[in-house]
This record gives C-alpha cells, sequence and structure tokens, in this order.
C-alpha cells in the first residue's frame, strides 16, 4: 500500500528569492520526496513549502528545510505581518494516504528531539503532537512572538520547550506537530484600516465566540485590510459559512470583501463544497465532474 504524508512548513521568509530557493532546494534534495508548491508573501515575510513522500523521506526532508532556514535567517533582522517565533516557524505533518495520525505524532516526536538535539533550536510540540493541552493550539505558543519568546523563555516556566535549550539563537525557535489538512484562507477588504479587519477577525475566529474550526487575525497587507485564517476542518465549517459571516461582518462597518486567496494547497471538496453552495445545485454528485469520469477510465474502472 502507497504511504503518503504531507508536510507544510511555514518558514519567516518571502522576500529575498534565493534564500527561499536554498531552502525548498535542501527539501527537494534529502530524498525520495516531492516538492507540490511554494507560496511567498512580501507583506507577511514568510514562505510556505508543500511536499510529500513516504513518512521516513519527509521526516528528513523536514529536518534538512530547517537547518537551512536556521543557516539563512536571522530573526534579529525579520520584520513581517504575520506572528512568528522562528525561522522554521512552523512545520507540521499530514497524514494523506496509509499512514495514521499517530505515525505522523511521532514523526514530529522524532524530529523535535533530532532538530533540538542536532541544531540547538528550541522545539515546541503542538497539535495532534502536544505534550500539553494548551499547546495544541499554535497562537498559544506564538504569543508574542519572536521578541517576547526571546524574552522569556529562559525564566518562565510555561515557556520552557519540549526540546533543545531553553535559550533563543537568532534562527528563534521552531514548532513541530501532526494535523488534519488545514485550508490557508485569506479574505481582503475594501479599505486600508487594519482595525476593521481585526474586529472581523475578533468575530469570526471561535477562541472569542466565532465559528469553530475557525483561527483569524487581522493585518494589513498589500495595502488593504486582510482577514487572515486557517480553517481546521472544512467538512464541519466550510468554505462559504466563513465568507458570509465575513460578508455580513464587513457590511456593519461600511466595508465590503474585493477578494480571497488560497495559500498552499486546498483539498477538491472545500473548492466543490463551495461550488455547490454559490450555485445552489441540487442532486450534484462527484461522478459529474468530467475529469474525474476521465481518472476512472485511465484506472480501468
Amino acid at each position: 500500500m502507497e504511504r503518503l504524508v504531507e508536510c507544510v512548513p511555514n518558514f519567516s521568509e518571502g522576500r529575498r528569492k534565493e534564500v527561499i530557493e536554498a531552502i525548498v532546494r535542501a527539501i527537494a534534495e534529502a530524498g525520495k520526496v516531492w516538492v507540490l508548491d511554494v507560496e511567498s508573501d512580501e507583506d507577511h515575510n514568510r514562505s510556505v513549502v508543500t511536499f510529500v513522500g513516504e513518512p521516513e523521506p519527509v521526516e528528513e526532508a523536514a529536518f534538512q528545510g530547517i537547518k537551512k532556514a536556521a543557516e539563512l535567517i536571522d530573526m534579529d533582522q525579520h520584520r513581517g505581518q504575520h506572528p512568528r517565533i522562528g525561522a522554521a516557524d512552523v512545520v507540521p505533518f499530514v497524514p494523506l494516504k496509509g499512514v495514521t495520525m499517530a505515525e505522523c505524532v511521532e514523526m514530529a516526536r522524532r524530529l523535535g528531539e533530532r532538530v533540538g538535539r542536532e541544531l540547538g533550536i528550541p522545539v515546541y510540540l503542538y497539535g495532534e503532537a502536544a505534550t500539553r493541552p494548551e499547546r495544541q493550539d499554535l497562537a498559544y505558543i506564538r504569543r508574542g512572538e519572536y521578541e517576547g519568546l526571546k524574552e522569556k523563555i529562559a525564566t518562565d516556566p510555561d515557556r520552557v520547550p519540549d526540546f533543545g535549550p531553553a535559550v533563543l539563537g537568532k534562527a528563534g525557535a521552531t514548532v513541530i506537530g501532526a494535523r488534519p489538512p488545514l485550508i490557508a484562507f485569506n479574505v481582503y477588504l475594501n479599505t486600508d484600516d487594519v482595525r476593521i479587519a481585526k474586529e472581523i477577525a475578533k468575530a469570526v475566529r471561535h477562541s472569542s465566540g466565532g465559528l469553530r474550526y475557525v483561527k483569524a487575525i487581522g493585518l494589513l497587507v498589500k495595502g488593504k485590510a486582510q482577514v487572515s485564517m486557517n480553517l481546521t476542518n472544512y467538512r464541519q465549517t466550510p468554505i462559504p459559512r466563513v465568507m458570509e459571516l465575513i460578508r455580513r461582518e464587513a457590511a456593519r462597518y461600511g466595508v465590503s470583501i474585493t477578494s480571497s486567496e488560497i495559500v498552499g494547497l486546498v483539498p477538491e471538496d472545500a473548492l466543490l463544497d463551495a461550488a455547490i453552495y454559490y450555485l445552489q445545485l441540487e442532486g450534484f454528485s462527484k461522478e459529474q465532474i468530467l475529469e474525474k469520469k476521465l481518472e476512472k477510465i485511465r484506472r480501468g474502472g
């Protein structure tokens, strides 16, 4: 049986092309993995790399990506809109095929121990791999960002890493974990008033009373207010539900949505659900999709 794990590391560099290319090259050359996507944003000053493969080479490729990022990114010099605590800021493993979540948790813990031991980088485990309930939430670990963590890591017992030293070097810290697939979804508003984006994010995110499985913050990106989100369970809280709540909240402030974007890859079902919702399709089946039929023929089905 084919065994596939997805890894979606986020690196704190979105402006220097040569640095991004070097990190991606380190990942691609580590073993038998396939780099599927690289998304960089200058305002966030962040790049998201998506690669897949069997568990062992994916784990090795993740290590090599973290190592190269630590060599090339100085967090004392980093500035960007997106919250971050390290050069290789977050490294999640996602089970895709023939691999369990428990196996991804073990991958995260092995990688975390190795990064702490060999690279001297503090590592926090999150998501399904978290060793403390509160650390399941990535935002909890990243509170205060790099600057706040640098000040408290050696003195605050709550900030002690799971692996590595309780000292923050120029590569910062790395958060490693295991999680189900998520969608990085951003919505732009026709205003540069970031306060409105922050109020809308507060209304949308679950932690402040909004939609379950939605994490959201308000940012200023490309001169526009942006509601930046992670949708952690698109089946339970689909994209259209999120979009319509943002549309209604925006209207309260006299603004509107100008565009949206998906960062990285997205499950086909998530977009299909959105099409069914907005087209108001009745009785629609995936079997009606031409490409699905052609794929079935190619496979001899």
